[in-house]
């Protein structure tokens, strides 16, 4: 190789190198600032597009478990509402027994038939007020839940509204039903009885909804932390491994300036030729 003062392959080479590292070097201070090997497309295109695709998966499983939460407490309210007719339908009952008797005197009877029409009217108050965000699973004309199940809102979740009205499929006695004769409390005695064993089944279809309900939810949350967990094994770096390289890089970069200022000082020996 010449001699020449013109052109220094030496620093040339050196330079390039030098270059390399300090590119290198702002690649691995990117990825610890960031925490991250793969920050934008340009990093890794594939990865990245990889990564964003089930970045939107799980961000779409947010709105699935607010579907799901939002419907358990539409079923769970559902549910009180549904216990307090059948709480008040046992007391109905014990009324309707207690005003069988014909030894009652007429006082005691219109009595226990006030009680009884206390209780009856309770339940049309209890069957109301069960209401969430605006929707009754258990008046009449009640509102079916279907929460999100899935991340493409393909799939729904179903819980069955069950009418628990006065007068309606399952509690048959009506809204001016009465025990004011003896007659009458008798033939109620079984009504009511019909009434409990049909809202204890329409409570049972609830509760089994609720539990459906509180399951997947508990499936969705761990179906996204599997997720996010997949994508940080995609694009978060290493920092110990990068701490280690960048020790290794500064060291580095500080040997290629040397090398760089040895280079571009070989020329000036080519003036002690001329002394």
């Amino acid at each position: 190789m010449p001699n020449s003062v013109n052109t220094n392959v030496g620093a040339m080479i050196a330079l390039q190198n030098l270059n390399s590292t300090q590119a290198d070097l702002m690649t691995v201070q990117n990825r610890i600032n960031t925490g991250k090997k793969v920050a934008s497309a340009k990093d890794n295109g594939a990865i990245w597009a990889i990564a964003q695709n089930q970045r939107s998966t799980s961000g779409s499983l947010n709105a699935v478990k607010d579907s799901l939460q939002r419907s358990q407490s539409t079923v769970d309210v559902a549910i009180a509402g549904g216990e307090s007719v059948s709480d008040l339908l046992l007391q109905m009952k014990e009324k309707a027994l207690a005003a069988s008797d014909s030894s009652l005197d007429t006082s005691s009877r219109v009595a226990l038939n006030e009680d009884f029409k206390a209780l009856r009217d309770q339940i049309g108050k209890a069957v109301t007020n069960a209401t969430f965000n605006g929707v009754n699973m258990i008046q009449s004309g009640g509102t079916t839940i279907a929460a999100l199940a899935d991340a493409d809102g393909t799939s729904k979740l179903t819980v069955n509204a069950q009418d628990l009205s006065l007068g309606g499929g399952n509690v048959t006695v009506a809204s001016t039903d009465s025990i004011g004769t003896q007659t009458l409390a008798q033939n109620m005695i079984a009504t009511v009885a019909t009434s409990i064993g049909n809202v204890s089944t329409a409570l049972s279809k609830l509760g089994t909804g609720s539990k459906s309900l509180t399951s997947h939810l508990t499936f969705v949350g761990k179906l996204q932390d599997s997720i996010d967990a997949g994508v940080g094994n995609l694009v978060d770096a290493d920092l110990a491994k990068e701490s280690a390289k960048l020790t290794s890089l500064q060291t580095k970069q500080q040997l290629g300036v040397q090398a760089l200022s040895i280079a571009n000082s070989s020329s000036s020996g080519l003036l002690s030729l001329f002394r």
